[in-house]
């Protein structure tokens, strides 16, 4: 039993997305894509957390169509986790479809709510991956962040003191929420609604806006966007929704990123492209941990010549 639905990004829902997560990034300015050197893409592209957002919203109408919102919530899986792998870019303007395959239910070792999940378009894959539910968080689990000093007092796109994180501070408003959400062709008013005093902060939200983080850290580091552009390959991560309901509007979240050093055994599939791979965590202000991710990225000069050395 599968689940496919055509859904459609126009540019300006590219633009709104970027606009409310600050991804200021080249891949996905209506005018500045032409600047990326070498950019094989033709035109901006969707963003990557836009996408895991459209998932998101899928699989909660999916959940609480198969009620399975109820064994969620029953069972105490306080961590909802997303596995994604980017194979293809995709555009505005291009059709593509969403597959849900039917929600596994494994119980050893503990009880885990498994969907694989699919996104294609012009008969070519966009992303796979996979979206479950868990007791404890699948990615960055034994993460020790007690140590770190007083984030309220490290100025903002600073390093922390005693360790290897940097540190960007944002400030979430349920504005760049709702323009998210439509965003990325979800719903708003099934998070929010001022008249019934509703507003449930969706998941992928927060962790977007890493995205504008890591582009902070990199031109703090003088990286050149046009001539050397990064494209994500993976993106794991685990939210917490018992942190997650307590979010709300002005909220301020310490966005700490870490990159790992480059080696050979961490390589794109099947090439020897070394990937980039970022740990960053997001902290609300009482140090609690509302998300975990792993990001994997890769310079897209290294794609274009893996790609071209496969056709010649």
């Amino acid at each position: 039993m599968t689940k496919e639905t055509p859904f459609t990004f126009d540019q300006i829902h590219i633009e709104v997305a970027r606009a409310a997560s600050d991804d200021f990034n080249l891949f996905h300015d209506k005018h500045k894509w032409l600047q990326v050197t070498h950019n094989p893409f033709k035109g901006p592209i969707v963003l990557g957390f836009q996408m895991n957002t459209l998932i998101e919203h899928q699989m909660k109408l999916y959940r609480e169509a198969h009620h399975e919102d109820k064994i969620i919530a029953d069972n105490q899986l306080r961590f909802s986790n997303y596995q994604i792998t980017f194979v293809n870019a995709l555009r505005p303007r291009q059709e593509l479809s969403l597959d849900i395959k039917k929600t596994l239910i494994a119980t050893i070792p503990e009880l885990t709510l498994t969907n694989r999940i699919a996104i294609k378009s012009q008969g070519k894959t966009i992303l796979l991956g996979y979206k479950k539910e868990t007791k404890a968080p699948l990615f960055l689990a034994d993460t020790d962040l007690s140590g770190l000093p007083d984030l309220n007092a490290v100025p903002d796109k600073s390093m922390v003191p005693g360790s290897d994180f940097f540190l960007k501070r944002k400030w979430l408003t349920n504005g760049n929420v709702k323009n998210f959400l439509s965003g990325s062709l979800a719903e708003q008013s099934d998070y929010f609604d001022e008249l019934e005093h509703v507003a449930h902060y969706p998941e992928v939200f927060p962790c977007s806006l890493t995205s504008g983080a890591l582009l902070e850290k990199a031109q703090l580091e003088n990286h050149d966007f046009k001539r050397n552009p990064m494209v994500y390959t993976s993106h794991d991560f685990s939210v917490d929704r018992v942190h997650l309901e307590q979010v709300k509007n002005n909220d301020k979240l310490h966005i700490l990123v870490k990159q790992l050093p480059e080696s050979k055994q961490n390589t794109l599939n099947q090439t020897s492209i070394m990937l980039r791979t970022y740990e960053c965590y997001g902290l609300l202000e009482n140090k609690a941990i509302l998300f975990r991710i792993k990001l994997n990225l890769v310079p897209l000069e290294e794609i274009i010549k893996n790609l071209s050395s496969k056709t010649h």
